[in-house]
């Protein structure tokens, strides 16, 4: 335990403790004589739905794998413990840090009036400059590039507080505080060390999933098998994308059914194939057909060059053996519908829509109900869990354009 500051940011799926939950955690060290060290920071998988995404920009994808928060309480405390909890409008971190520690049976000794508000601290060392985290950095020429990034908030606001310690470095209110958060009674703490998750960069490249698929020789699956494989990939494409839930589900079928990664490669081709002939059928494809057949490719992990040689002429459905392009969930007048997270538009407009063109919107998950859509097809709400256990399919908003026009 060493004496100091503890610069402390979440992102959060809503406003309230209890009714949400941190999805994002960093905090920064500051010494006593404003030096900023140590950065720690990592994704949270919150159990919910993650609430404004268009906030804080964290994709359910990106949480699938993160540690609960029970799994980081004790390396969140060990990183908290003798120093001075601060925060850019400390009351709302305060809040949540200490109701996530207490679900985990661990306590902050002290409260939230102990702690420093870099936010409260500028009426004092910045007055009238504005009072957010962005307002404060610009005064300091404090760079902020990801706002509302948890690591990157932290330790812009750990800059913040470093610049007020060295313009009033003899206030001795720094001491005294530095005193109470170095002799409060901390919980006795055994980290984990658990490694963070963090923030994929958009320069990252992802690897298809099908590279997880392993070859197995000799293969063992068969036809029953391969429609199978290919029912769900249907599934999986009727919004147009595959999400990391639905890529970790075709994983696991393929384990299970014993397809080995060349088999579903194949799969893929015979797939894309028969769209080609679909396509095809009238003799003309058009523009909107070729983009979508491009799509397709690039989440089936097929080269466009072999979409440009099927575009090339035609392709006759005889040649083709693979009846999977038929959509495997056909929605009829009357179909429940369930919705979940904040979507883009209103949701009572969505529900009146959806009215409209025949569907029942639904409250909540049931065995009749036919279909979920989510803001985000990853969603971890409870109703996005039920629906996969009961094989509900789950799409994603941008499917709703497709469901009210047909």
């Amino acid at each position: 335990m060493s004496a100091g500051y503890a610069v402390v940011d979440v992102e959060t799926t809503g406003l309230y403790p209890g009714s949400h939950r941190i999805a994002e955690i960093a905090v920064v060290h500051v010494e006593p004589d404003g030096t900023v060290s140590n950065r720690w920071e990592t994704l949270v998988n919150p159990e919910r739905d993650l609430g404004p995404q268009h906030i804080h920009g964290i994709r359910a994808a990106d949480v699938l794998n993160a540690p609960v928060f029970d799994d980081i309480a004790h390396d969140v405390m060990g990183l908290l413990a003798g120093r001075v909890l601060v925060a850019h409008n400390v009351q709302f971190d305060y809040r949540f840090v200490s109701h996530e520690l207490g679900r985990a049976g661990l306590a902050i000794p002290f409260e939230v009036h102990d702690c420093l508000c870099t936010m409260k601290l500028a009426r004092r060392y910045l007055p009238g400059a504005g009072r957010s985290l962005k307002d404060c950095c610009d005064s300091f020429g404090v760079s902020l590039d990801n706002a509302h990034s948890a690591g990157d908030d932290a330790e812009a606001a750990a800059h913040v507080l470093s610049n007020y310690l060295h313009m009033d470095s003899e206030n001795p209110e720094w001491f005294s505080a530095l005193d109470r958060a170095y002799f409060a009674s901390w919980p006795a703490v055994t980290p984990k060390r658990q490694p963070p998750a963090l923030r994929p960069t958009t320069e990252e490249p992802q690897p298809h999933f099908l590279e997880r698929l392993v070859n197995r020789l000799p293969e063992v699956a068969g036809t029953d098998e391969h429609t199978a494989y290919l029912a769900m990939l249907d599934r999986a494409l009727m919004d147009r994308q595959i999400s990391a839930s639905e890529a970790n589900s075709l994983v696991a079928l393929a384990d299970e059914l014993g397809i080995s990664r060349s088999s579903a490669e194949q799969l893929h081709v015979d797939y894309m194939v028969a769209m080609l002939a679909a396509a095809w059928q009238d003799g003309v494809i058009t523009p909107e057909e070729e983009a979508d057949l491009r799509l397709v490719a690039g989440l089936l992990g097929i080269s466009q060059d072999s979409i440009t040689q099927g575009l090339a002429a035609p392709i006759a459905v005889q040649d083709t053996d693979s009846g999977a392009v038929g959509q495997s969930l056909v929605l009829a007048a009357g179909d429940k519908v369930v919705l979940t997270g904040e979507m883009s538009r209103d949701r009572s407009e969505i529900e009146a829509d959806l009215r409209a063109a025949g569907f029942v919107p639904h409250p909540a998950i049931t065995k009749a109900v036919k279909l979920l859509v989510a803001a985000d097809p990853d969603s971890l709400s409870g109703k996005a869990k039920k629906a996969r256990a009961y094989g509900i399919t789950v799409v994603g908003e941008s499917y709703l354009s497709k469901l009210l026009s047909a």
